[in-house]
Protein backbone atom coordinates (compact mmCIF):
# COMPACT_ATOMS: atom_id res chain seq x y z
CA UNK A 1 0.00 0.00 0.00
CA UNK A 2 1.33 3.44 -1.12
CA UNK A 3 1.76 5.74 1.55
CA UNK A 4 2.77 9.46 1.78
CA UNK A 5 2.18 11.71 4.41
CA UNK A 6 3.49 15.25 4.43
CA UNK A 7 4.08 18.09 7.24
CA UNK A 8 5.26 20.91 8.16
CA UNK A 9 3.06 23.36 6.78
CA UNK A 10 1.80 26.47 8.35
CA UNK A 11 1.32 30.42 8.85
CA UNK A 12 4.18 32.47 7.84
CA UNK A 13 5.01 36.00 7.26
CA UNK A 14 6.16 36.98 3.79
CA UNK A 15 9.96 36.29 3.81
CA UNK A 16 9.88 34.05 6.08
CA UNK A 17 11.01 30.23 5.78
CA UNK A 18 9.27 26.72 6.23
CA UNK A 19 10.56 22.99 6.04
CA UNK A 20 8.16 20.71 4.28
CA UNK A 21 8.89 16.94 5.14
CA UNK A 22 7.15 13.69 3.10
CA UNK A 23 7.20 10.68 4.66
CA UNK A 24 7.14 7.37 2.33
CA UNK A 25 6.59 3.78 2.82
CA UNK A 26 10.35 2.24 1.21
CA UNK A 27 8.54 0.54 -1.70
CA UNK A 28 7.23 4.23 -2.73
CA UNK A 29 10.50 6.02 -1.68
CA UNK A 30 12.65 3.70 -4.41
CA UNK A 31 10.65 5.02 -7.03
CA UNK A 32 12.64 6.98 -10.33
CA UNK A 33 11.47 10.36 -9.18
CA UNK A 34 9.80 12.30 -6.04
CA UNK A 35 8.07 15.32 -6.36
CA UNK A 36 6.57 18.01 -4.95
CA UNK A 37 3.10 20.01 -5.94
CA UNK A 38 0.90 22.66 -5.03
CA UNK A 39 -2.46 23.63 -5.24
CA UNK A 40 -4.31 26.85 -4.37
CA UNK A 41 -7.44 27.78 -4.04
CA UNK A 42 -9.23 27.56 -7.36
CA UNK A 43 -6.11 26.53 -9.46
CA UNK A 44 -4.98 23.46 -10.80
CA UNK A 45 -2.18 21.45 -8.70
CA UNK A 46 1.07 22.46 -10.28
CA UNK A 47 4.39 20.89 -10.47
CA UNK A 48 7.00 22.46 -8.06
CA UNK A 49 9.92 20.79 -7.81
CA UNK A 50 11.32 17.02 -7.96
CA UNK A 51 14.67 14.78 -7.12
CA UNK A 52 15.35 11.74 -9.15
CA UNK A 53 16.55 8.41 -7.08
CA UNK A 54 19.41 7.51 -9.04
CA UNK A 55 21.87 10.33 -8.78
CA UNK A 56 20.00 13.14 -6.94
CA UNK A 57 19.06 15.65 -10.11
CA UNK A 58 16.72 18.20 -9.00
CA UNK A 59 14.37 20.09 -11.26
CA UNK A 60 12.67 23.25 -9.76
CA UNK A 61 9.59 25.50 -11.78
CA UNK A 62 11.27 28.93 -12.46
CA UNK A 63 8.83 30.72 -9.51
CA UNK A 64 10.90 28.89 -6.80
CA UNK A 65 14.67 28.37 -8.06
CA UNK A 66 16.60 30.26 -6.04
CA UNK A 67 14.34 29.97 -2.84
CA UNK A 68 13.11 26.04 -2.49
CA UNK A 69 15.57 23.57 -2.20
CA UNK A 70 14.53 19.69 -2.56
CA UNK A 71 16.52 17.07 -0.64
CA UNK A 72 15.83 13.45 0.46
CA UNK A 73 17.02 11.21 3.38
CA UNK A 74 17.49 7.73 2.10
CA UNK A 75 17.95 6.13 5.40
CA UNK A 76 14.92 8.04 6.88
CA UNK A 77 12.18 7.20 3.14
CA UNK A 78 11.57 11.05 4.06
CA UNK A 79 11.89 13.72 1.21
CA UNK A 80 12.11 17.69 1.77
CA UNK A 81 11.46 20.64 0.69
CA UNK A 82 13.08 23.65 2.30
CA UNK A 83 11.30 27.29 1.26
CA UNK A 84 12.83 29.82 2.14
CA UNK A 85 12.46 33.96 0.92
CA UNK A 86 8.14 32.55 0.93
CA UNK A 87 6.11 35.24 -1.16
CA UNK A 88 1.91 35.19 -0.50
CA UNK A 89 1.76 33.81 -4.21
CA UNK A 90 3.66 30.79 -2.57
CA UNK A 91 0.09 29.86 -0.34
CA UNK A 92 -1.38 26.34 -1.33
CA UNK A 93 -1.98 22.77 -0.17
CA UNK A 94 1.22 20.80 -0.48
CA UNK A 95 1.88 17.23 -1.92
CA UNK A 96 4.38 14.77 -2.65
CA UNK A 97 4.05 11.91 -4.95
CA UNK A 98 6.58 9.38 -6.83
CA UNK A 99 6.87 8.10 -10.12
CA UNK A 100 8.40 5.53 -12.25
CA UNK A 101 7.92 7.59 -15.00
CA UNK A 102 10.35 9.71 -17.23
CA UNK A 103 7.75 11.62 -17.46
CA UNK A 104 8.33 12.82 -13.91
CA UNK A 105 8.28 16.94 -14.68
CA UNK A 106 4.43 16.01 -15.49
CA UNK A 107 1.83 15.84 -12.87
CA UNK A 108 -0.40 13.19 -15.22
CA UNK A 109 2.60 10.35 -14.28
CA UNK A 110 1.99 10.66 -10.78
CA UNK A 111 -1.35 8.07 -9.72
CA UNK A 112 -0.96 8.18 -5.46
CA UNK A 113 -0.78 11.64 -3.22
CA UNK A 114 -0.83 12.16 0.19
CA UNK A 115 -3.39 14.26 2.17
CA UNK A 116 -0.95 17.37 1.92
CA UNK A 117 -0.11 20.28 4.17
CA UNK A 118 -0.95 23.89 4.00
CA UNK A 119 1.17 26.81 3.87
CA UNK A 120 0.14 29.97 3.96
CA UNK A 121 2.15 33.13 3.62
CA UNK A 122 0.53 36.59 5.00
CA UNK A 123 1.86 39.75 3.31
Amino acid sequence: QVQLVESGGGLVQAGGSLKLSCAADGRTFSSHAMAWFRQAPGKEREFVASILRSDGSTYYIDSVKGRFTISRDNAKNTMYLQMNSLKPEDTANYYCSATNSFLFLDKVAYAHWGPGTQVTVSS
